[in-house]
């Protein structure tokens, strides 16, 4: 057999030291697409992310305060660890900066959506942005899109309203944007609402909602003790034009519009961040991938073939087609699914998500299957270099994970990778890891060792490999 330069591969989610070089002259001879040019008459990157400054000003400001007052060895945020400023925090907030409370308040919710500031428990750190902020203007423009993603979060919903009402309503409102940016520039509240209505029709009819029809009932009395049939339900039983309102609202609390007087405008930046969601659309709608329609756990699949930065734009993709809170939410469930393989590539999605999925990733560490994925995506995410964030799990973490990503190589992998998937281990002897593979309990272990025996060259090896899978197998030590 010929001789094959090492692929980086997808499925290593330990980053090992001897093969972390990717084969970078395989990348370079491909032709790029050239990057698309914005619609004529939006500001240069400098230009807009001065606006993103200007209108996260005050976030910027708590959230810099709340690294000085609430670090680590200072007075928590609060007093239980829920991450929301407490009373008496938010009025010596307010006191220090001449604001009231409740512009503390609404700074600190902006800046935790932006990403400028992270809390942990009961004590606050800076965000990575917050420390590029007056150099970096991806930093600024990406924490902004951060914001955007998020505008559902950025004002309380309608309480009178049902929450799946309001749920068809984000799910809609990706289109009414896309309307907003073709139509560059004032358009009335009341088209809006009906180009509204007729999205959540179709998410409706896409759900097989059928409306009540007195046509199609049975003829005759009811029987007895039957129910009596309900009335047919009004199209304004549920009006759409209330929650409209709390959309643009929240958009425009964002800065992605301007929303008076009977109609709405988008702001440049938010032409412009819509602008870039539709192109990443478009492009995977171009590529041979195409996964934008597909559920999570097949967009995974559809990208498991591909190389890194093309995985990510899918990605990308998949996610500004979509609400966040809802992508996450997919994510994750198929992250905890059997397929190793999905299971990492759904954190490598949720590297792209960002700071919006956060509270989903921490809300998981207490599933042993997703721990050790979480670990490491938060540590990144806190800013620790991705090839130390492995230092974060214990011993039994990293054992259990690089029994995981050998599931996933054993179902996916050529033998050769699974081989080279030893080196991967935090174990320094194979003995060792053969003594901490067996007490880790992972459901594929035997799998994975009857697998590793039988891609192994080394004949010694494969049969200390062998009987450590029918120990495994048979309860034994």
């Amino acid at each position: 057999m010929t001789s094959r330069i090492p692929r980086d591969s997808r499925l290593r989610l330990v980053r090992p030291r001897p093969l972390a070089a990717a084969p970078r002259a395989v990348n370079q001879r491909r032709s790029r697409r050239p990057a698309p040019r914005p619609p004529e008459g939006t500001p240069a990157p400098a230009e807009l992310a001065r606006m993103a400054r200007s209108g996260l000003a005050g976030a910027a400001r708590v959230a810099r305060w709340a690294d000085a007052a609430l670090g680590p060895g200072r007075a928590g945020a609060t007093a239980d660890g829920k991450a929301t400023l407490s009373a008496s925090t938010a009025e010596r907030a307010a006191a220090e900066l001449g604001l009231t409370a409740a512009e503390v308040r609404a700074d600190w919710d902006t800046a935790r959506l932006a990403g400028l500031i992270e809390v942990h428990g009961d004590s606050a750190r800076p965000g990575w942005r917050l420390r590029a902020w007056d150099r970096d203007d991806s930093a600024v423009l990406r924490g902004w899109v951060a914001l955007f993603d998020a505008w559902s979060l950025a004002c309380p919903e309608p309480a009178e309203h049902e929450a799946a009402a309001v749920a068809e309503v984000v799910s809609a409102m990706p289109q009414v944007l896309s309307f907003l940016q073709l139509s560059a520039g004032p358009v009335p509240v009341e088209q809006l609402l009906d180009l509204l209505q007729q999205r959540v029709t179709e998410l409706r009819t896409a759900r097989c909602e059928v409306p009540y029809d007195p046509q199609l009932q049975p003829a005759g009395p009811p029987a007895p003790g039957a129910a009596e049939p309900a009335e047919p339900a009004e199209a304004d039983d549920a009006p759409l034009a209330p929650l409209l309102d709390w959309a643009l609202g929240a958009l425009a609390s964002v800065g992605a519009l301007t929303y008076g007087d009977g109609q709405a405008t988008l702001t440049p930046l938010g032409s412009w961040a819509v602008w870039v969601k539709l192109e990443q659309i478009c492009v995977a709608a171009q590529s041979p991938a195409g996964n934008i329609e597909q559920a999570a756990e097949d967009m995974l699949r559809g990208c498991a073939q591909l190389r890194p930065n093309a995985a990510r734009a899918e990605y990308r993709a998949w996610l500004a087609a979509r609400p966040v809170g809802s992508a996450v939410t997919e994510l994750l469930a198929a992250a905890r699914g059997e397929d190793a393989l999905l299971r990492g590539l759904a954190f490598e999605a949720l590297r792209v998500v960002g700071a919006p999925a956060e509270p989903d990733v921490r809300a998981v560490l207490d599933e042993p299957a997703l721990r050790p994925y979480a670990l490491l995506w938060l540590a990144e995410h806190d800013g620790v270099d991705p090839e130390d964030a492995h230092e974060v799990l214990t011993r039994e973490e990293a054992t259990w994970l690089w029994v995981d990503t050998a599931a996933a190589v054993a179902d996916h992998g050529e033998a050769p990778m699974l081989v080279r998937h030893l080196e991967a281990a935090v174990q320094p002897t194979v003995p060792a890891l053969l003594d901490e593979v067996r007490a880790v309990g992972h459901p594929r272990t035997v799998q994975v060792l009857v697998a590793l025996a039988a891609a192994h060259p080394d004949p010694a090896l494969a049969k200390a490999v062998r009987r450590a899978a029918f120990q495994v197998h048979t309860g034994g030590s």
